[in-house]
């Protein structure tokens, strides 16, 4: 099962992912390039993903924000979520959207 295995649940979850907001950008954590995985096992959701810095101040907001989001889905009982650094962020990660929202087009 690779990076962002395709499974209805796990399209469902990153459908749901999408509406979690960084609060300083006020852009998605999916446009922001932030997500790099998403499984789903036996109920357990697992959801892989950096921040833009380490030290992130919004590192429990946004966590907490991605558990909650995630949670709510018909058949997760457990939602994981692993917070990497490599690969490291960059916004070449960014959808377009995102990209042209903050000036990068």
């Amino acid at each position: 099962m690779g990076l962002h295995e395709k499974t209805e649940i796990s399209a469902e979850i990153m459908a749901m992912l999408e509406e979690v907001y960084d609060p300083e950008l006020g852009i998605n954590i999916v446009d922001l390039g932030l997500i790099y995985g998403v499984q789903c096992t036996e109920g357990t959701a697992k959801i892989t993903m950096t921040l833009t810095t380490p030290g992130c101040p919004m590192h429990d907001m946004l966590v907490g924000g991605v558990k909650r989001a995630v949670a709510g889905l018909p058949g997760i009982r457990d939602v994981q979520v692993q917070v990497v650094w490599e690969p490291q962020w960059s916004p070449e990660q960014m959808s377009d959207e995102a990209k042209e929202w903050l000036g990068y087009l």
